[in-house]
């Protein structure tokens, strides 16, 4: 049986299968550098997760993709036309193993989670 109770993200990438490890840290890496530095990188569902006021990305390992996900099943919709070469769901996109990542469109789609996940906060704060 598969672990489920990762204490890191450092911990889950060294459970995943040693073929998969090099582009779940690529896509680890990548992330870390598109978001504030004050983002905190989390364990949430199993799952890397990054959060900045609110969970903003993360990703997940699967046997034959692993995914890059949103956290927020409207997000992805207002790139739809972009990801038509991918499959996706309303809030992951699978990422074939031994192709190059989408760095353009990731960075756009965590900018677009930092300004939604900037705006929840302002809203909060307002009430």
């Amino acid at each position: 049986m598969a672990k489920t109770d990762y204490q890191s993200v450092d911990e889950y990438i060294a459970q995943q299968a040693t073929d998969k490890q090099a582009a779940l840290e690529e896509l680890r890496q990548f992330i870390r550098s598109q978001i504030p530095p004050t983002t905190q990188e989390v364990i949430s569902y199993q799952m890397p997760m990054y959060k900045h006021q609110g969970i903003l990305v993360g990703f997940a390992c699967f046997a034959k993709h692993y995914s890059f996900i949103t956290a927020n099943a409207s997000t992805l919709e207002q790139f739809r036309e972009e990801l038509k070469d991918y499959k996706f769901s309303p809030s992951a996109i699978q990422l074939p193993y031994g192709k190059p990542l989408p760095t353009e469109l990731l960075a756009r789609i965590i900018q677009q989670r930092i300004v939604e996940n900037e705006g929840l906060a302002v809203k909060k704060k307002q009430k």
